[in-house]
């Protein structure tokens, strides 16, 4: 596993504080979490594209069974 150090302004540090603190998770679990979102979105995002644009719902289906079921990279599984 990496680590990685980033700066965040003091009022959404706060926030995220508050946000880990209201669902109960830590801070570091929040932050995994709205990453792997905003990754996984971005990357189906592109594959769509790269698709050709807008599909119907069996073709985005279709396009996630592409993905495979190969399990995560060690260090990447779900605790």
């Amino acid at each position: 596993m990496s680590t990685l150090s980033i700066r965040l302004p003091d009022s959404l540090h706060q926030q995220l504080k508050e946000t880990a603190r209201q669902e109960g998770v830590s801070i570091n679990q929040l932050v995994l979490m709205a990453v792997t979102r905003q990754v996984s979105a971005l990357r189906l995002s592109h594959l769509i594209e790269r698709h050709g644009g807008p599909v119907s719902p069996q073709e985005f289906l279709n396009l996630l069974d592409a993905a495979g079921d190969a399990p995560p990279t060690p260090g990447d599984e779900l605790s």
